[in-house]
């Protein structure tokens, strides 16, 4: 038999995707009575069309128009069912969408993080490891709420020394007093086992719905891991390769549908580093759906002023990532800022030197800049050496990011 959110998505098709159809239907859910303009609101859809989904909701027996719309009892039976809403705090649920006064509300949860938080492995520097502040790891698993991404979801971590995972965990709790929700799962990826091994003995002690696994983001995502997740957080090494990798593993991690979001943390660039970013952006078939300057607190990154911002990214049709085989190229800072690498032009084939002693400096003056032979601005590299620590780029890296 076909959900409702089936049914309405073959009579309505957007090319938001169904995530748009999902949220008009949990809006209905969680105010009943919403008029139909309130509901377009919401979604950000055009009224017409919300009115339309409306119309097929209460076909498929779903809704009900009653002053305003709201859910018949199948329909919130099917909610409460599928997606694992019974037993929800509303009235919490309704001060973290809407901003009221979170960090009194989660007093008590913020406690318990710091705590967890003071107990946390020492940072790697070697693979840009940084520590995020308690209220920053807080902030995100909020931020998920806010875009309709945390309940009933399968959540990926790609890298996790931020322990957002944890955060998630405790704060569903929170939003489930009574206990016995199920049905949101979080997975971590790390190649830190000691990070991996301390978020495991928290779930364990706590009852949180985590699940860690040792990854080196160099090789191929493990088939078993594609196409699971709806969405994706990463706070990954401050270098274009970097963000690159890391969001090309949540890409392939991510199902394969339209709207889901990358949460994605990194620091604050130049101009060029950012045409660059969103040039790859493009490439990858991601548009930036909201961006927050200086979301993002850590301490003791002074090289970044201990802040960074947070972009929002959702999937399209044409979504697919720059990197999905083995990675061969400089990654972390300091491999980016000691190496000399030779790129390929992908359409003439002509090589360029990149690196402080190369014809170009960084990865991202060569792409905002193109092949010097055809323009072209797509490139793999094909080899790299070791040189001589020099002096500093602001561009190509530092920052303490995490992996």
């Amino acid at each position: 038999m076909k959900t409702y959110i089936e049914q309405a998505s073959e009579k309505v098709r957007l090319q938001e995707g169904k995530q748009a159809i999902e949220q008009l239907l949990l809006e209905c859910y969680l105010n009943p009575g919403i008029s139909t303009k309130e509901l377009a609101r919401s979604t950000l859809l055009p009224t017409p069309v919300a009115a339309a989904i409306k119309r097929e909701f209460i076909q498929a027996g779903a809704l009900v128009q009653d002053r305003g719309v709201r859910c018949t009892p199948d329909g919130s039976a099917w909610i409460e069912r599928e997606w694992g809403y019974r037993g929800l705090n509303r009235s919490l649920y309704r001060d973290l969408r809407h901003d009221t006064g979170w960090a009194e509300a989660l007093k008590d949860t913020l406690t318990v993080l710091e705590g967890l938080f003071s107990l946390r492995p020492t940072v790697d520097v070697r693979i840009d490891q940084s520590k995020c502040t308690p209220e920053t790891s807080l902030r995100r698993a909020i931020l998920c709420l806010k875009q309709h991404a945390l309940i009933g979801k399968n959540i990926v971590c790609v890298g996790d020394d931020d322990l957002v995972s944890v955060s998630i965990g405790l704060l569903l709790q929170r939003l489930f007093p009574a206990g016995g929700h199920t049905a949101t799962h979080v997975q971590v990826l790390d190649i830190d086992e000691r990070f991996l091994h301390y978020i495991e003995s928290i779930a364990a002690e706590r009852g949180l719905p985590i699940r860690c696994r040792r990854l080196d983001v160099r090789q191929p995502l493990p088939d078993n891991l594609h196409g699971r997740y709806d969405c994706v957080f990463t706070d990954p090494p401050y270098t274009l390769q970097g963000m690159n990798l890391f969001v090309s593993r949540g890409i392939q991690a991510l199902k394969r549908e339209k709207g889901l979001p990358v949460f994605l943390s990194f620091a604050h660039k130049s101009p060029a580093f950012m045409l660059a970013m969103q040039r790859d952006f493009v490439r990858m078939g991601l548009t930036v759906s909201a961006n927050f300057p200086q979301f993002n607190a850590y301490e003791g990154a002074e090289m970044i002023a201990n802040r960074s911002q947070m972009f929002i990214l959702r999937t399209t049709d044409q979504t697919r990532p720059e990197y999905p085989g083995n990675f061969t190229d400089a990654l972390y800072t300091g491999e980016v800022k000691q190496t000399l690498r030779t790129y390929r032009c992908k359409r003439c084939s002509g090589d360029v030197e990149v690196g402080i002693t190369g014809t170009v400096a960084t990865i991202e003056q060569l792409k905002n800049e193109g092949c010097d032979r055809c323009g072209h601005d797509t490139f793999e590299m094909v080899g790299k050496k070791t040189i001589a620590p020099g002096r500093n780029d602001e561009d190509n890296g530092a920052a303490d990011g995490s992996a």
